[in-house]
């Protein structure tokens, strides 16, 4: 398999991304090859500050990197040499023969959000029957990872885009995390069926309608938690809100346990301290990797942009699962046949 790496991309680029890349390769199998795809200057030295070498990898050189803070669209156009740009390229064959490589199988990247999804749209296309592509990302909760979709993708979706979701992300429960029979929620102010907007109404509808898809209804926010659904439908703003609301407010409470414990009883805190290790790694999105773009034609992980290296190794081992599961044709024979249905 080819994995490609955008090695700028991301709040601790370019050291952070080549650190955990390189602890990938010798994790990966024997025929596996690493594309690393930025500043060559800065790529060869620290291969040869690893003592890295051998045909495991491939340096693919580039001359621009997209700021975090760039407008995405317009990055992506004004800078086609830009690490996240040929990234993109390297997975359409065509292109990647342009520059004399060959296609890889997944691209990775921490660089900024908008400027991933506008060159995965643009160079890599969608999928067959898909309509919008949304981020899926697995949150970890007590009673087992749940999927919620789209967190940053689309922030206005259409009700027909909603339902896709609740495909993409079935398959995509099914086929990674191993969750042999997804529960698709749709989220709403209320349980209520006469809450929320006629596009929400709509959605609603549509996934009522849709063959094989176990859809319990609209949930609220506390759903996502407790276990009523396994996969979370919404709207890429509050998908993207509700996303790192969690992240914070976990990070708060271990850190709040962490504080009292310690107060009262400072060698309680000691014995307790690998328990709320452990707790806290089965809920850190580094042990995630990455978040897949579902609906593009291939593999697209997208890393949160603060990743450190072992983000970035999660990331590269995860896309071998994702290579490997056959998402895509299932999500587009899916899709397929949910259009002829309704139509």
């Amino acid at each position: 398999m080819r994995i490609g790496v955008d090695v700028m991309g991301g709040d601790n680029a370019p050291h952070a991304i080549l650190e955990g890349a390189i602890a990938a390769i010798d994790r990966l199998e024997e025929t596996d090859r690493l594309y690393l795809v930025g500043d060559g200057d800065v790529i060869h030295q620290a291969l040869r500050d690893h003592g890295v070498s051998g045909d495991r990898h491939v340096v693919v050189p580039t001359t621009q990197v997209v700021g975090m803070a760039e407008p995405p669209v317009e990055a992506v156009r004004g800078k086609p040499d830009s690490s996240i740009t040929v990234l993109a390229e390297l997975a359409n064959a065509r292109k990647a023969a342009k520059r004399g490589t060959e296609p890889v199988d997944a691209i990775i990247s921490a660089g900024n959000t908008g400027a991933c999804i506008s060159a995965a749209q643009m160079h890599m296309r969608r999928l067959r029957n898909v309509h919008r592509p949304g981020i899926a990302v697995p949150v970890p909760t007590f009673s087992g990872p749940v999927v919620l979709i789209d967190v940053g993708a689309n922030i206005e979706p259409k009700p027909h885009h909603l339902a896709q979701y609740g495909v993409m992300g079935e398959e995509y429960a099914r086929k990674v995390l191993g969750i042999e029979q997804p529960r698709v929620g749709l989220m709403n102010v209320g349980g209520e069926e006469q809450k929320g907007t006629e596009d929400m109404k709509r959605a609603r509808d549509l996934l009522r309608a849709a063959e094989d898809v176990e859809f319990v209804g609209y949930i609220e926010g506390r759903g996502v938690f407790n276990g009523e659904a396994s996969v979370v439908i919404t709207d890429g703003v509050v998908g993207n809100v509700m996303l790192k609301l969690a992240e914070g407010l976990s990070a708060g409470i271990f850190k709040a346990i962490g504080r009292e414990v310690a107060r009262i009883d400072p060698e309680l805190a000691k014995r307790f301290e690998p328990v709320v290790q452990k707790i806290y790694a089965q809920h850190d999105y580094h042990e995630y990797g990455g978040a897949p773009l579902l609906g593009v034609n291939g593999v697209c992980l997208i890393c949160h942009g603060s990743s450190e290296s072992r983000t970035i190794t999660n990331a590269i081992l995860t896309s071998r699962t994702f290579i490997e599961s056959g998402l895509n044709d299932a999500i587009s024979a899916r899709l397929g046949a949910m259009e002829e249905a309704l139509a």
